[in-house]
């Protein structure tokens, strides 16, 4: 179970760290760059046990509350929408079809080495609000640099999962979860089942856990009961009971890391 969107806001960075020390998540990713990714950062090196990678950020999904790229304005345009913004979700399919896949990777880049001069080491890279990177070139792209890095790459769709395999690199068995696609009522219940019903082999949940408290409403109108109700199942003593009745072993990304690692893909 991987805690994304670490960096967003306070009210989730708090809520990650908790979910990994005191609840069953096992890692987690930082978008580099957002407001409080000082304040996530900071919170791992404190806490150098936490695995964790980076959640490569050309999205912007909250409407007051901003951030654009690390990446000098002018030097990726395609990546920014008329405004000079990076795009909402609502727009992905526009960012996609202009996003140069050199400025795609200037960006990249920054974020991956944002990361490394605050003197941390991820262990994977992933993408925010873009599925396996929303266009083959970006996913191998990104392959490319978790390759350049020692990295692994979090892919979620199942014909980038094939064409991985196809390349001996690893990835999870199973169709992957994003908590934002489940009711929030009734949510617990409904996770509960999934852990009952997971198949043999490995399974990934990216679970989006946040305090929802005063701040997160005012920021995150949109999200934050999905991130409130995903700390209290995460948190909860009987999700941990489940677990073990389960038989069910969360692992984080350091065996898929060294799996990649192993593989040598292409660069």
């Amino acid at each position: 179970m991987n805690n994304d969107d670490f960096g967003m806001y306070h009210a989730i960075n708090m809520a990650v760290v908790h979910s990994i020390e005191e609840g069953i998540a096992s890692s987690c990713s930082l978008m580099a760059p957002c407001p409080w990714a000082p304040h996530a950062m900071n919170l791992l090196r404190q806490r150098p046990e936490i695995p964790f990678g980076i959640h490569l950020t050309l999205v912007c999904d909250t409407t007051n509350y901003r951030w654009g790229p690390l990446t000098a304005r002018e030097k990726v345009p395609s990546l920014l929408d008329e405004t000079g913004e990076l795009f909402a979700p609502a727009k992905r399919s526009e960012l996609l079809a202009r996003a140069r896949l050199d400025e795609v990777e200037l960006e990249f880049r920054a974020q991956i080495d944002a990361v490394a001069l605050a003197g941390l080491t991820p262990t994977h890279l992933d993408w925010h609000c873009l599925a396996d990177g929303g266009r083959d070139d970006i996913l191998d792209l990104t392959v490319a640099l978790a390759g350049e890095y020692g990295l692994a790459v979090r892919v979620w769709l199942e014909p980038g999962r094939q064409r991985l395999r196809r390349r001996g690199l690893p990835v999870v068995d199973h169709e992957f979860l994003d908590s934002f696609a489940l009711e929030v009522e009734g949510k617990s219940r409904r996770f509960a089942a999934l852990l009952r019903d997971l198949p043999v082999g490995l399974s990934e949940w990216a679970v989006h856990p946040g305090l929802g408290d005063e701040e997160s409403r005012a920021i995150d109108p949109g999200g934050w009961r999905v991130r409130r109700t995903d700390y209290e199942f995460l948190t909860s003593p009987e999700t941990r009971a489940l677990l073990e009745q389960e038989g069910i072993t969360v692992i984080d990304y350091r065996a898929m890391q060294r799996a990649w690692s192993q593989a040598s893909p292409p660069r």
